[in-house]
C-alpha cells in the first residue's frame, strides 16, 4: 500500500509492501531526490532519467520524502547529477557517524514519518531553502513553458540554465520538461481522456509522439501505466 502526503521540502510517501508479493514498483522519473529510511538505513535515491524498478521484500515498509524539485541538492549536499539513476546509502555522502544518529532517530521513533519530515525540516534549518530561480524553472516546465522562454524568463542563457539544471535536477531542462510532460500526460489518461486528446493536450505532436515518448521514459505503454 502506497500513502503520500505534502510535507515540509516535498513529499511525505510511506509504502508497505504486502506479504507474499515479491514483485518490483516501477518508479517514474520526476527530477527529484528522495530520503529514504529503509530497515534502520538511511538511503538517497537519485533522479531517474528512465523507469526505476525497486525491487522490495514482502512485509516490508518504507518511508520517504521526495524532494521538491532542485530541494534535495541543497538540503544533502550533493548535485542531483552525482546520483543520477542511483540509489546510495547516505553514509556514502556523509560521515557515518551522524548518519547513524539520524537513522536511529527515525528507527526509533513512534511514527517513522512524522520523524523523517522533522528531521528535513532540521536540515532545511541549516542550509536554507534552494535558490527560487530554481523553483521558477521547475514551475515554468512544468506548465509547459519551452526550454528558451524558461531560460529568458529567468535571466539565463540555455548553458547556463542546462548547467544550472544538472546540479538542482539531476539532468537539462529539456529532460525536465520531457519528464513534467509524461506527468501531465499520465494524469490526463488516468482521468479518461481519450489518447489522442492527452496527446494534444500534454503538448505532443501527435498520439504517435506520445507513445514513443512514453516508451523511452517508462519502458512501458500508456495503457498499461494507466
Amino acid at each position: 500500500m502506497y500513502r503520500e502526503r505534502p510535507a515540509v521540502g516535498g513529499t511525505l510517501w510511506t509504502v508497505t509492501v504486502p506479504a507474499g508479493d515479491p514483485g518490483a514498483a516501477r518508479i517514474l522519473p520526476d527530477g527529484s531526490l528522495d530520503l529514504i529510511w529503509a530497515d534502520g538505513t538511511l538511503l538517497v535515491a537519485g533522479p531517474d532519467t528512465t523507469a526505476h524498478l525497486a525491487p522490495s521484500a514482502p512485509g516490508a515498509t518504507y518511508v520517504g520524502l521526495r524532494f521538491a524539485p532542485g530541494t534535495g541538492p541543497t538540503v544533502l549536499g550533493v548535485p542531483a547529477a552525482e546520483v543520477r539513476d542511483q540509489r546510495v546509502a547516505l553514509a556514502d555522502l556523509w560521515p557515518a557517524a551522524r548518519v547513524r544518529r539520524l537513522a536511529d532517530r527515525i528507527t526509533g521513533a513512534p511514527d517513522r514519518p512524522a520523524a523523517l519530515e522533522a528531521l528535513v525540516a532540521d536540515l532545511l534549518g541549516e542550509t536554507g531553502p534552494p535558490d527560487p530561480l530554481l523553483g521558477a524553472v521547475a514551475d515554468r516546465l512544468r506548465a509547459g513553458r519551452t526550454v528558451a522562454d524558461t531560460a529568458a524568463a529567468v535571466g539565463l542563457s540555455d548553458r547556463q540554465l542546462h548547467r544550472r539544471s544538472l546540479v538542482a535536477f539531476g539532468y537539462g531542462a529539456k529532460t525536465l520538461a520531457r519528464v513534467f510532460r509524461l506527468d501531465r500526460a499520465l494524469g490526463l489518461a488516468r482521468a479518461g481522456r481519450s489518447f489522442a486528446e492527452v496527446a494534444a493536450t500534454a503538448g505532443y505532436a501527435d498520439q504517435a509522439h506520445l507513445s514513443r515518448e512514453v516508451r523511452a521514459l517508462t519502458g512501458v505503454t500508456l495503457g498499461e501505466l494507466r
